[in-house]
């Protein structure tokens, strides 16, 4: 499996909810850092954990827009939402023996556009 090939089926496993099998495609001492707001989670058991007690109003629901890849580093935009929270996830993910090893995810929050710039821009 191609390190884009690779992301891609994790994204897949992560649409299921059933998180534990997205860890097939982590290192057992995968790092994911939200650089946000400083946290790095160790392992695939506490990936686990963060993501099975994420309070949520319903399954989640992940769509690729769009997947990047250079040798071993791929970066996804990837739309997140659990049918009332709508997220977009900013992901770098960096593989190492077939497997995702590190990835650094920004979660970007949509803003209003500043009133200046209407006259150049489209909403």
């Amino acid at each position: 499996m191609t390190p884009k090939q690779l992301v891609q089926a994790y994204w897949q496993a992560m649409q299921t909810n059933e998180f534990r099998k997205a860890t097939d495609f982590l290192t057992e001492d995968c790092e994911i850092y939200w650089p946000q707001s400083n946290e790095l989670i160790i392992g695939r058991d506490n990936f686990i954990k963060i993501n099975e007690n994420y309070p949520s109003d319903g399954l989640w629901e992940f769509k690729i827009n769009s997947i990047i890849c250079e040798v071993n580093e791929v970066v996804t935009d990837v739309s997140v939402t659990n049918g009332k929270l709508k997220a977009r996830a900013i992901t770098f993910h960096t593989v190492r023996s077939q497997l995702i090893h590190r990835q650094k995810e920004f979660w970007p929050d949509n803003f209003s556009a500043p009133e200046w710039r209407k006259l150049w821009v489209k909403v």
